[in-house]
């Protein structure tokens, strides 16, 4: 665990880095820059090519994760045709879902014309977007096999921003049009992958060999058993946690304007995502290794220690932002009411996401993969209708009630099969004692009286609730990791100040 601790906590910095670059972009520039409804176009380009770029790989991004160590243990890097074979699925993914998307354009005119014809009008950019995308999530996979993880959460987090940040500046000079910035947009990750490819040619391990390898041939059917299925998982996991942007676009009266209103929402509560990201980046191979040596008593560790700290984390996280919404309401102005319940209700659903740990990273790894194939068919089938259901009746508020539904629903399934086959039950007392002091803090902080200033009233709530959580986390020994980073820091700033 000392491995993924450190390389964790330094892509949590990178992460930490981008979505503060993305703060900037989404909260602060882009509401005054873009009209609504065009920033809602910007949020359904990047969910639909999100969503191409994931049906394109057709499997071969988790076979990768998964399969990896066997190449490493039994083929020189020379004779590893894995980056080879796994291009071409990619690239013939691509085809076909550009044939597809060719074939229902009718469809999505007939949808989106009446609520939201921006989209209709560039829907097309949708295709550029998912082609870089799906290059650099095929190269990040390999990166994580490589130990590279932080390189390419950088990659990810923060080049695309920077990129993002530039375009705005130049549309709001009026340096380009709007077609040209989304244009520019829509090939935002080129770049990105082009320098995780060069990284990862550096290496000299990865190589591309047009020939089929003895192992390929002797996994080749378990390899494409477990693709297949972990594909579609991810799939349907995908779809359900995006589909609601797209309805949201048809359905609801304000169109792509909803959208916006969800995108900064949802943009909020995804910062909680930042120590999960950087732990699934770590975590997958260490525990695809485990696996493989059936190492289960280091697999439970993960597992537990994963909870923990997440959960603290995560805590620290959404406390901070809970309290600090009116401020964020205030800010983005009348075309944005209703955010609040937003965070709140979708805040609550990615914590209990983040309570639950490592078990997504550690089913998929597993030999009972198919369970992840299984939970994710069951949760679509729960998210699908239930947006429908509850945007169409309720709009903004009822995307929120269906993404924290459907989220609880899917990790009391995950953490249900672990517990019940492996007898992994990672939680325990000090768990609660967390929640405990978290909802304390947050109502003490919650009732401090508003400043004029939004910026100075965010600053001051945060410092207090920081001075109020940190102690009572550090003095009740939840956490040894945390307590050790705690120290850490302490330390430094003690070298700093002793000018040392």
């Amino acid at each position: 665990m000392s491995v993924i601790q450190k390389q964790s906590i330094r892509s949590s910095i990178v992460i930490m880095i981008g979505f503060a670059i993305g703060a900037i972009n989404l909260i602060l520039i882009q509401p005054k820059v873009l009209t609504a409804e065009q920033y809602g176009l910007t949020r359904i380009i990047t969910d639909a090519g999100i969503t191409l770029a994931s049906m394109c790989t057709l499997g071969s991004i988790p076979v990768i994760n998964k399969f990896f160590p066997f190449y490493k243990s039994y083929l020189n890097p020379k004779n590893n045709d894995l980056p080879f074979i796994t291009l071409i699925i990619c690239l013939i993914g691509f085809v076909i879902m550009c044939i597809a998307g060719y074939a229902v354009k009718d469809i999505i005119v007939r949808k989106f014309s009446e609520r939201s014809p921006l989209f209709v009008r560039y829907s097309y950019l949708v295709y550029p977007f998912g082609f870089f995308m799906l290059m650099f999530l095929w190269l990040e996979s390999f990166s994580w096999s490589f130990r590279k993880g932080v390189i390419s959460n950088s990659l990810r987090e923060t080049v695309a921003r920077i990129i993002f940040t530039f375009l705005l500046l130049f549309f709001s000079l009026h340096i380009i049009n709007i077609s040209q910035f989304l244009t520019a947009f829509s090939f935002s990750y080129i770049l990105p992958a082009a320098i995780l490819f060069f990284v990862l040619r550096r290496t000299k391990e990865f190589i591309f060999i047009p020939t089929i390898s003895s192992v390929t041939v002797r996994m080749k059917g378990r390899m494409i058993n477990f693709g297949l299925f972990i594909f579609g998982a991810q799939f349907l996991n995908l779809l359900s946690r995006t589909v609601d942007t797209f309805i949201l676009s048809s359905k609801s009266a304000r169109g792509l304007s909803d959208v916006a209103v969800f995108t900064i929402a949802t943009y909020v509560v995804t910062i909680l995502e930042i120590p999960q990201r950087s732990i699934t980046s770590i975590s997958v191979p260490v525990l695809a290794e485990a696996w493989k040596n059936k190492n289960i008593t280091h697999i439970k560790s993960i597992y537990r220690k994963s909870v923990s700290n997440l959960l603290i984390i995560g805590l620290v996280m959404f406390c901070i932002i809970w309290v600090n919404t009116p401020n964020l309401s205030r800010y983005l102005g009348k075309d944005f009411t209703g955010i609040e319940k937003l965070v709140l209700l979708m805040g609550i659903g990615k914590l209990i996401d983040l309570g639950t740990g490592a078990n997504a990273q550690i089913i998929g790894t597993s030999s009972y993969w198919k369970v992840d194939f299984t939970t994710n068919v069951l949760y679509t089938i729960l998210a699908l209708p239930l947006n429908y259901i509850l945007i169409s009746r309720y709009g903004l508020t009822g995307a929120a009630y269906s993404t924290l539904i459907s989220l609880t629903f899917y990790n009391a399934m995950r953490f249900g099969f672990l517990w019940y086959k492996f007898k992994m039950q990672p939680y325990s007392w000090p768990n609660l004692m967390v929640v405990a002091i978290a909802f304390v803090c947050t109502v003490i902080v919650y009732y401090i009286p508003q400043i004029s200033s939004p910026v100075i009233d965010t600053i001051i709530r945060t410092i207090v609730f920081i001075c109020l959580f940190t102690p009572a986390i550090y003095f009740t020994h939840i956490s040894n990791e945390i307590n050790d980073l705690i120290l850490n820091y302490l330390n430094k700033a003690k070298s700093i100040i002793a000018g040392k």
